[in-house]
């Protein structure tokens, strides 16, 4: 007979409180070890549980103060709290600029400021209130943002003003930063993962020289034009109160306000030193124009036969994408992309865990569980505040490179074909699960939040994008893929070009009839 070890040292401890308690309180003989999970333990004070209403907890409330920030704050339980800017910023406003402006400014968020000498006294400033930060520059945004106690929230708001508005950036401060980006395109050139430099491709395809197809990362070409002039001129010009959103999660709304108040009415570095900025820049304005898709090709020959950094040798790839204009998050079909976002679903690897994985989606089933040369065949949809770009990534040896293109636009075009119940309801429950998962983590709701603001001015709650979501209709996928097909293809080819088919190819293929299923079986007999 096996003997089951006792857990000692938990039941000496039950002993130690709770022997007295089960024989005082409860009267009885009955010990806390022998407590069904389903009652309460014996002796214990009763729990006191916070009643706060569904609608308080989803509450986003939004002030605008007299110099057009705009302060946003969601209620959240706990002692720490998640606060940032949001700006209406990126590299999509860099058309009058040298291109690499906002890789720059990432990389240089948090260092001297006119009240911090360099990063380590910011650091220290932190570690007062348990605090941590980040700064993260995108297309159209920048988001600087630190988690941190709540008691040391107003101290936060001032470090924000600080490092967004009265920057000082020093010369070695700048020469660090193009280091850093010497790395950042040295390491991309290297690595395995090509994901980065196709996204790039991919948009400068799609929005060609304008907008969203100005390149996110600096070219290195210019990483020694960019100098102090030119980033103070581009902060004077979109740093502006009425282009930032200031938001916080887990703290109390008027608290923010009046932080806010008080730390964002100081003037900016560049208002109180007109000599930092080019002497033109008085006379310019921030550009607001429009996203433009033109749709095209862009293909880049590089040799990927030998780009281990180990022993293990990693095979040559051929990478594709193909995407075509979608919709931007303002408009009503903004959720039903998503859905298709979901459906087609995808990836490049294999790993167990169970459901909600996306294994039964449809670049899984139909295209990487049934051709052994697929490395990856993954969905993205990037959405914008005026236009968007659904698209499929994809990677296989070269030999195999035209099957793939083959395989994408197929998949493309059935999109707009039968979509069984079943894997519509999978979808949308996939996506609602990711909804609710991602808004369990404060940074996760603080750029919900700041983000909602800075596009809509006010924020939809979770309960409403479900119910959206909900709401999508087989009808409404068809509707929106077919829509979707008839602008301009992009496409964005990395490798060996050779084995990649013509943009004239790829488009009269894009533009015969659907692929019948019988057809697919057939084709699919002769890829395998």
């Amino acid at each position: 007979m096996h003997r089951v070890a006792r857990p000692v040292k938990v039941l000496s401890a039950f002993r130690r409180f709770g022997t007295k308690a089960s024989n005082g309180l409860n009267g009885g003989s009955k010990s806390p070890t022998e407590v069904p999970l389903s009652e309460p333990l014996p002796g214990f004070p009763t729990p006191i549980f916070a009643n706060v209403s569904e609608k308080a907890q989803q509450e986003t409330r939004v002030t605008m103060l007299d110099n057009g920030i705009r302060v946003a704050s969601q209620p959240k339980f706990g002692q720490f709290a998640t606060v940032g800017i949001v700006v209406d910023s990126g590299s999509r406003y860099e058309v009058s600029y040298p291109s690499g402006i906002s890789h720059f400014l990432e990389k240089l968020a948090f260092q001297s400021t006119t009240e911090f000498d360099n990063r380590d006294t910011i650091m220290q400033y932190l570690e007062k209130y348990g605090g941590i930060c980040d700064c993260q520059i995108s297309r159209d945004s920048a988001v600087y943002a630190a988690s941190i106690e709540t008691e040391g929230s107003d101290a936060v708001v001032k470090l924000l003003n600080e490092v967004s508005r009265r920057v000082t950036i020093s010369e070695g401060e700048l020469a660090g930063a193009r280091q850093a980006i010497g790395f950042d395109l040295e390491d991309l050139n290297i690595r395995h993962e090509q994901e980065p430099i196709l996204t790039e491709m991919i948009h400068a395809a799609a929005y060609r020289q304008n907008t969203l197809g100005l390149p996110r990362l600096c070219p290195p070409e210019n990483i020694a034009k960019i100098d102090r002039p030119l980033l103070f001129t581009f902060l004077s010009q979109y740093y502006q109160p009425s282009r930032i959103v200031v938001a916080g999660v887990g703290v109390e709304h008027d608290a923010l306000v009046k932080s806010t108040e008080k730390h964002f009415s100081d003037k900016a570095i560049w208002e109180e030193d007109s000599s930092l900025v080019l002497p033109a820049a008085s006379k310019a304005t921030p550009d607001n124009s429009t996203a433009q898709y033109t749709g095209g090709d862009r293909r880049v020959e590089k040799d990927l036969s030998n780009i281990s950094m180990g022993p293990t040798p990693i095979p040559e790839l051929a990478h594709f994408v193909l995407g075509f204009e979608s919709c931007s998050h303002h408009d009503e079909d903004f959720i039903a992309f998503c859905v298709l976002n979901i459906l087609m679903g995808g990836g490049g690897s294999f790993s167990a865990g169970g459901p909600g994985k996306g294994m039964y989606t449809r670049l899984y089933t139909n295209v990487l569980n049934v051709y052994h040369w697929m490395y990856n065949a993954t969905a993205f949809n990037h959405s914008y505040s005026d236009t968007g770009l659904f698209c499929i990534q994809a990677s296989s040896p070269p030999e195999q490179a035209s099957k793939m293109v083959d395989v994408l636009i197929r998949e493309f075009k059935n999109m707009t074909g039968p979509i069984e119940k079943v894997e519509l309801d999978r979808a949308k429950k996939q996506l609602s699960s990711m909804l609710m998962m991602n808004l369990e983590s404060r940074p996760v709701i603080f750029e919900d939040v700041a983000r909602q603001v800075l596009a809509y001015g006010h924020r939809k709650t979770a309960t409403q994008l479900l119910e959206d979501i909900n709401n999508v209709k087989e009808e409404d996928l068809r509707r929106v893929a077919t829509k979707m097909l008839l602008s301009k293809p992009s496409v964005a080819c990395l490798g060996k070009l050779e084995v990649f088919p013509t943009y004239a190819e790829i488009e009269r293929d894009l533009a015969s009839s659907v692929i019948s299923e019988k057809k697919q079986r057939r084709k699919l007999l002769t890829f395998l």
